[in-house]
């Protein structure tokens, strides 16, 4: 990454330093308990692809596509996998606000100082993450020893174990059947950027385009992220009588430098993640009924679960980071894949996969009906 004088506008190493030193430990299992629940959770993982491509009529494009690697891991590991990513897709706008810096006064001090007060925030958002998330296709972090991906550069697969035995364990779900739930779900994932090739690029892509348009000077962003972490910290902000006092911090860091493309390059963004996330839960409960006998038992607690909440400091947190938002493009998503498939079958909705003119737009995820009137004319 660009620098000025061996200064980083974020410490990478203190943002995961940080996020391992915070993150709240898994739960207590044996070291028997941890290596079964390893080895089925990569059992399932392989299980699932035969399920989720017989299912969707996905199958990936090349043959080296289907060896994307699977990863169980802990929190610090999923901390250290998405920190990679997080580095690769934000380097080119750290290293435009780090050349505006470079002709500021005290470009050096505010380097030194903000790239560990950055680097501290980061860590901060990644240690509330860490103990919620149970899976991810992760795509854009370069292939390392410590981090494979696949043969061509693809990405690889995350399964969070700690995670996952921790939501088992709470829902008191059957421990076999919720964790190839899980794999179902994270599976779907691992097909559609198997199945489509241009998707990752088309993503990341519309990702730097986005971050392109950001145009803040150094002190502002490192502000902004500031207001963020504090609001992170703090939970929420009451006024002198006690009422809920709005925040530039609550919107989230997203929300606060937003232009008018930034907010059209958005909506194509929060569209095909709607798409994705929505077509990995339609699929998990499309295979599920067949291979995971306590499917309905099982979603009914987890959504459930998804939409109260842990308590009023996570659902402020929850907020902040946008993961409101998110489980809207669950339920949208899911909505509008059910729809398509209803109306046009499986090989209908698949038209969506053609290229990135097929994908619906955000008001067609909203309106499934307009996206099929499209494909029709």
């Amino acid at each position: 990454m660009t620098s000025l004088g061996g200064v980083e506008m974020v410490d990478w190493n203190l943002a995961v330093a940080t996020a391992t030193r915070l993150v709240r430990p898994g739960p207590e299992v044996t070291r028997e308990e941890a290596r079964a629940a390893v080895s089925e959770l990569r059992r399932h993982a392989k299980s699932s692809e035969e399920h989720v491509r017989g299912f969707t009529g996905m199958q990936p494009d090349r043959p080296s596509e289907s060896d994307t690697p699977v990863l169980v891991v802990d929190r610090p590991g999923w901390v250290r996998a998405n920190v990679a990513g997080f580095r690769e897709l934000l380097t080119p706008l750290l290293a435009k606000v780090q050349e505006r810096r470079s002709g500021t006064p005290g470009g050096a001090v505010l380097g030194a100082v903000g790239g560990k007060v950055t680097g501290v925030e980061v860590g901060m958002l990644l240690s509330f993450l860490a103990s919620r998330v149970l899976g991810q296709y992760e795509t854009f972090a370069p292939a390392t020893r410590e981090l494979p991906g696949g043969a061509d550069g693809s990405g690889r697969l995350l399964l969070v174990a700690p995670n996952i035995v921790h939501v088992e364990r709470e829902l008191e779900v059957d421990p076999h059947d919720f964790r190839l739930w899980v794999c179902l779900h994270e599976e779907t994932h691992r097909t559609q950027f198997a199945a489509v090739p241009w998707l990752r690029d088309h993503i990341q892509g519309e990702i730097q385009a986005f971050l392109s348009e950001t145009d803040m000077d150094p002190s502002t962003l490192l502000e902004r992220m500031r207001e963020v972490a504090q609001s992170v910290a703090g939970g929420r902000s009451q006024g002198a009588e006690g009422e809920e006092k709005p925040e530039a911090g609550r919107a989230g860091l997203v929300e606060l430098v937003q232009t008018p493309t930034q907010r059209e390059i958005l909506s194509r963004l929060t569209a095909v993640m709607s798409l994705l996330e929505g077509h990995a839960d339609y699929v998990m409960d499309g295979v599920g009924p067949a291979v995971v006998p306590s499917v309905s038992e099982i979603r009914e607690k987890f959504q459930k679960r998804r939409a109260t909440g842990a308590g009023r400091l996570d659902q402020a947190l929850r907020k902040l980071l946008g993961l409101d938002a998110k489980l809207r493009q669950y339920r949208e998503g899911e909505r509008f894949v059910r729809t398509v498939v209803d109306d046009l079958g499986m090989d209908g909705f698949n038209r969506v996969w053609i290229s990135p003119n097929t994908l619906p737009t955000k008001s067609e995820i909203v309106s499934p009906a307009d996206w099929v009137a499209r494909m029709r004319s």
